[in-house]
């Protein structure tokens, strides 16, 4: 069956978005002295592009907890940028996220990423919730809320959650964690823009009236992509490993190429009405500052 979605008609491709196009950037908190200085480097040189807010994430297992939660606190001290902080369900009690969101408040950091999270040995075991804490996000989104007025996240799976049994019970799942108080949708990052327009259509028919924002995702890894992707039942187009095919040891033609297929992404999801774009940055922000750039979206 032929899409009846519009493609980029009136908007040639030497063309910037129209400005009132948003973005948003994830960074993950550094392990060493020189991630940090390299994570530093990626916030000072995407600040002039005034994102709408910049989120930091957690490792699985919460392992990361600590520096998150130092990354985020610089990100308000230091910057004039609006963070969001990661906080999942795994590997404490109801009473530790509680005095991590209360810190979080007085800290002036009102804007939560709420996630169930993955096990600390990876997305394919068995999840199993921490004796005496908050079960799935749903619960800690109403958590969160019953503390303060949080701006409040959470994640959304254009292809499902790996552990779903389906693509409808995952939207069951993602609507209950919407009317506990969610304010926005991110999804996880996808390449097949059909398949993350079908998803909104779903969500909508389900009842979600929230900002459904995609998470985008620069390539310059392809086979490390695939990887990741196998893992988390994500789709990679034929044509996505035909465009980057001999590029293994050319990282810099695999940059152009990269900027090239992201940025046409996006005006594709802008053609279908997407006008916000959540970009993974991997603590790397020349690729992104670039896509930025021919989006239209400049200092």
């Amino acid at each position: 069956m032929t899409s009846t979605r519009p493609e980029l008609t009136g908007l040639p491709i030497a063309s910037p978005l129209p400005r009132d196009a948003n973005v948003s950037f994830e960074f993950f908190p550094p392990k060493t002295e020189k991630m940090e200085e390299k994570l530093w480097d990626c916030v000072e040189r995407l600040d002039p592009l005034k994102p709408k807010y910049v989120s930091v994430t957690y490792g699985a297992g919460g392992s990361t907890r600590e520096r998150t939660h130092a990354t985020v606190k610089r990100i308000r001290q230091e910057t004039d940028l609006e963070p969001a902080a990661h906080l999942t369900c795994v590997g404490a009690t109801r009473a530790e996220i509680d005095d991590i969101a209360r810190q979080y408040w007085a800290d002036g950091i009102k804007h939560i990423v709420a996630l169930r999270g993955d096990p600390e040995d990876g997305i394919e075991k068995a999840y199993v919730p921490h004796p005496g804490g908050y079960a799935y996000a749903e619960d800690l989104v109403k958590g969160l809320k019953s503390i303060a007025d949080f701006e409040i996240s959470v994640a959304g799976y254009p292809e499902k959650h790996p552990q779903a049994e389906s693509l409808d019970q995952d939207i069951e799942y993602l609507k209950r964690k919407v009317d506990a108080g969610a304010d926005r949708v991110i999804t996880q990052s996808f390449f097949d823009n059909e398949k993350f327009l079908d998803f909104v259509d779903k969500a909508r028919t389900a009842g979600i009236t929230v900002p459904i924002v995609p998470g985008i995702l620069p390539v310059t890894n392809f086979k490390r992509v695939q990887e990741f992707s196998s893992a988390t039942g994500t789709s990679v187009p034929t044509w996505m490993a035909e465009v980057f095919e001999g590029l293994d040891d050319d990282a810099e033609t695999r940059k152009l190429v990269a900027a090239t297929v992201v940025a046409e992404q996006c005006r594709v999801l802008y053609a279908n009405g997407i006008k916000d774009f959540h970009f993974y940055t991997l603590n790397r922000a020349d690729l992104t500052f670039a896509i930025c750039h021919i989006l239209g979206v400049r200092p």
